[in-house]
């Protein structure tokens, strides 16, 4: 950030803080936000760094909470029902738009959420083993269609993002490729080295380091514009696929009908979070990249992605695992 960027920032930071819909006690007590998913994970991870920074931000202790199981539906209904008093906030991944066309859920997430800012987002890289001749896209598509069915690709389970933009490849590329899921995308790549598998969309912080070390190829990523961590690669986009992206995102929700004052507050802390260096540096390390877009813009993002993948997963036949 430049320093009149900075500067501005600032301004604009207090111009919101003092603004009288700002002012507000909270928050007076401990805050609790849901993970879906077990410690240790990337989820896990960012949502203990960005609670770190919100203790720091606002003199009250931010408690992790993992509610693990059924693909993060749970946290997700807990969540939902949760007292929408600011006290209870939930970091969720892209699966919330996923699982309302896998699974019967009580919980819309268009509407029983209140969001307040994508934290984070990072492409799927497609890697494939070094044995496979395809040196790109282009390439890898015309073997699929010369050996329809024959090749494989790896997921962390049927329903996951990683499956859900193979499946996208399928459709917009109209080639045959079988699904091979795993109990998580790390209990995939002893296959994807040893040549048993063809090829994987993975999360690019999991096989970017193999990558480096020649022991994958990687040919794309699947967000719309080059990741920074591999600026060399393509997108799926650019390889003739236009409109083509899949970005696993980790977002900062609450239940719907919180104060908009909270709302406010909270996207402002994680925005300024989000700006600081060491956070920044943090989850470059982990191979994401800091967002903080607002609560409108993290909505819309929700709405356009519950129809995505529902047409992927109904024209594909995706049951959930």
């Amino acid at each position: 950030m430049t320093q009149i960027a900075g500067l501005m920032f600032g301004l604009l930071a207090l111009l919101i803080a003092g603004s009288p819909s700002a002012q507000t006690n909270y928050p007076e007590k401990p805050i609790r936000m849901v993970v879906g998913f077990p410690p240790g994970g990337t989820q896990d991870t960012v949502a203990r760094l960005l609670g770190q920074k919100f203790a720091e931000a606002l003199g009250k202790p931010v408690v992790i909470e993992n509610v693990t199981g059924a693909a993060g539906n749970i946290a997700a209904d807990r969540l939902a029902k949760a007292t929408a008093d600011g006290y209870t906030l939930g970091l969720m991944g892209e699966g919330i738009v996923i699982n309302p066309s896998l699974y019967q859920l009580a919980v819309d997430p268009a509407k029983d959420f209140t969001p307040i800012s994508q934290v984070t987002a990072q492409p799927n890289m497609l890697v494939v083993n070094n044995a496979v001749p395809a040196k790109n896209v282009k390439e890898l598509v015309a073997l699929a269609k010369a050996q329809p069915g024959e090749l494989t690709f790896a997921s962390g389970g049927s329903g996951t993002t990683v499956h859900m933009t193979g499946e996208l490849l399928k459709s917009v590329a109209g080639i045959d490729i079988r699904h091979i899921p795993y109990k998580g995308v790390g209990t995939a790549i002893p296959d994807l080295l040893g040549g048993r598998i063809t090829m994987m969309f993975s999360p690019i912080g999991i096989v970017l380091p193999m990558v480096r070390e020649g022991k994958l190829r990687a040919l794309a990523v699947t967000s719309l514009r080059r990741s920074s961590a591999a600026p060399e690669l393509p997108t799926i986009a650019e390889s003739g696929y236009p409109g083509f992206e899949v970005t696993l995102w980790y977002g900062l929700l609450a239940p719907a009908g919180i104060p908009a004052a909270i709302v406010r507050k909270l996207h402002l802390e994680t925005v300024k979070a989000l700006a600081l260096p060491d956070l920044r540096a943090k989850l470059s390390s982990l191979g994401v990249e800091g967002i903080g877009n607002s609560p409108d813009e993290f909505a819309a993002v929700i709405k356009s992605g519950i129809p995505k993948w529902a047409k992927v997963i109904k024209d594909a036949g995706i049951k959930a695992d």
